[in-house]
């Protein structure tokens, strides 16, 4: 992806989101929404990096310390889920298809870890 496209996805997931949970507006404002398209540059640099490394693994644990640092500013883990699950509706259009599949096998781990409870994550 190209910092066009990136900027592009990270900014249809934060309308997304936005548009799907207006209180957002209230509770974060402006800058919430700033945050949520900067978030999304970094998702999708840990997606290429996990690429690169060939690595679920690597995005899996990105995917951890993320929800550790948002739920520390009142961010619930549904709407990382959330924002994952938009991601994976959105990455694999602007990706080759064995890319794709990659990073959409990474969002879906990392989707399936967060849904657990965090004492059954071991």
């Amino acid at each position: 992806m190209n910092q066009e496209q990136k900027q592009q996805i990270a900014t249809d997931t934060a309308d997304g989101i936005y548009e799907a949970y207006p209180n957002l507006w209230e509770r974060f404002g402006d800058k919430g929404y700033e945050h949520t398209v900067k978030d999304n540059h970094h998702h999708l640099d840990y997606l290429e990096t996990a690429w690169e490394l060939q690595s679920e693994q690597s995005f899996v644990d990105y995917a951890i310390w993320l929800e550790t640092v948002l739920v520390s500013r009142n961010v619930e883990t549904a709407l990382i889920i959330d924002n994952f699950r938009r991601l994976m509706d959105i990455v694999p259009r602007y990706t080759e298809t064995t890319q794709g599949d990659f990073m959409l096998g990474c969002l879906d781990r990392a989707v399936r870890l967060l849904e657990l409870p965090q004492h059954k994550r071991g």
